[in-house]
């Protein structure tokens, strides 16, 4: 009992001591809040130690003592029990163009002679280091570097599925030793803001915001009947865009750069607002709208090019191959040998192959008597007959033909007349939502309207994902 009144004295110094200490600092700092917060304090540790003798009696409370025997093991049996304890090790790895089923392993810090065995043998396994590099590799091992799983992700295997779903690998060890299997899975988003301003070009105002570069040439596709980028794109312009970033069983997938759709956008061009919402009705077929509810798909895209420079216009001019002045008959986009051309609108493909001056060459036929024309292609990648659909890329730039260097010529033609293409796509026909879908489209609207004011506001520029 005496240690603990002793105890109880000690405290009752310290805490005496700390204000005595306290209170002199006061008068050295005379200011009337640390005056204040002295008496506060004071009036406390009054209260505090008013109160301690309201406690029980220590020298009442019962008292028991308790022993007990304690042998430790000895440091063997310890060691022995450590030993017993198997850890499991988490590799993670991206696939290089030049692996192996040995070099992929062995960066694993996998050493397990049934998995080579198996992977020499087992089809399915090759997927993991053939095709495409830059898949995404886990591994799970023992302390001693033998497998328990190993799970691949890469793009999925079919096309209609590539924006859509993942494929994942997986190789596990179960009690007959090793199996494999291939699935197709559904990719998840997160969504992403950011915020640009035009000083060169489209492609440099995204690079600097860290937009993705297919991210940008959706939204090239989404303007193009509002804007010529080729022609009508302003030092100044400004743009703010809500994107999808894909995961892959959470984690960023490497390819295409992790982007998935444009949810929202607005560039405003010249001082003119353009915006657009991506909105999905109830038979789940999706398209864009301007924030009024307008449609943004017109029948026709300005351009079949997402970005390039118009070489030559629709206008007289001095062929540069018959050394006389014609008429040219078409807009003319100069671009590197292989970049992707992509059919302005829906149609049928009334002719594919080579043609004369025209080189090789794709001729789409539209409704209402309405064609359009795609010549010095380098590949051609439709066939007559074949139904396409908007956007859908057909061919690829080339210099076949009378060409002088790698363009597209482009022609649109009207019952059999041509027409200047730059003027179709701004005149073109365009969709409306129904009734039904308006209410929807509106809340929709709102909340996206929400997140670019927030991301034009705060200057949002996500990291990008490789």
């Amino acid at each position: 009992m005496d240690s603990l009144n002793q105890a109880e004295k000690a405290v009752e110094t310290a805490v005496q001591s700390f204000l005595g200490r306290l209170a002199n600092w006061a008068h050295a700092h005379p200011r009337r809040l640390a005056a204040g917060t002295l008496t506060v304090l004071g009036a406390l540790a009054g209260t505090a130690f008013g109160l301690a003798p309201m406690a029980p009696d220590a020298s009442a409370l019962p008292k028991r003592i308790i022993t007990e025997a304690f042998t430790p093991e000895d440091i063997d049996t310890q060691l022995d029990a450590l030993a017993a304890q198997h850890l499991v090790l988490a590799r993670s790895e991206v696939t290089r163009a030049n692996d192996t089923a040995s070099t992929l392993t062995k960066r694993l810090g996998i050493a397990d002679d049934q998995l080579d065995a198996f992977l020499q043998v087992d089809a399915t396994s090759r997927k993991l280091w053939q095709g495409r590099a830059g898949k995404l590799v886990s591994a799970t091992t023992d302390d001693a570097g033998k497998l328990s799983e190993l799970v691949v992700r890469y793009p999925a295997e079919r096309d209609d599925q590539f924006s859509t779903h993942f494929s994942r690998l997986t190789i596990a060890r179960g009690e007959n030793g090793f199996a494999s299997k291939v699935e197709q899975v559904p990719l998840g988003a997160t969504t992403r803001l950011a915020t640009g301003t035009v000083r060169t070009s489209l492609f440099a105002a995204t690079d600097d915001a860290n937009v993705p570069d297919p991210i940008a040439t959706q939204m090239a596709d989404i303007f193009s009947t509002d804007i010529d980028f080729h022609r009508e794109l302003r030092k100044g312009d400004t743009f703010s865009v809500v994107y999808e970033a894909l995961t892959a069983d959470g984690e960023p997938v490497p390819w295409n750069q992790g982007a998935g759709r444009v949810l929202a956008a607005e560039f405003v061009n010249a001082g003119h607002p353009y915006s657009s919402v991506w909105f999905t009705d109830a038979s789940g077929k999706g398209a864009y709208f301007d924030l009024d509810g307008r449609s943004k798909h017109s029948a026709f895209l300005a351009s079949p090019l997402a970005f390039s420079r118009i070489t030559s216009g629709f206008s007289m001019r001095f062929h540069p191959i018959l050394k006389e002045w014609k008429r040219h008959e078409g807009v003319d986009y100069g671009a590197p040998i292989g970049t992707p051309v992509h059919v302005v609108g829906d149609g049928i493909v009334a002719f594919a192959g080579q043609q004369n001056g025209y080189g090789n060459v794709i001729q789409v036929q539209h409704s209402n008597g309405r064609m359009t024309v795609y010549a010095h292609l380098s590949k051609i990648g439709v066939k007559r007959g074949e139904r396409v659909d908007q956007g859908e890329q057909i061919g690829n730039v080339g210099m076949t033909g009378w060409a002088t260097g790698p363009h597209l010529h482009f022609e649109f033609r009207v019952a059999g007349v041509v027409k200047d293409p730059l003027t179709i796509a701004k005149s073109a026909e365009t969709l409306t939502l129904d009734s039904t879908s308006r209410p929807r489209f509106a809340a929709l609207a709102g909340e996206l309207k929400s997140e670019l004011s927030v991301a034009e506001s705060l200057g949002i520029q996500p990291a990008r994902v490789d």
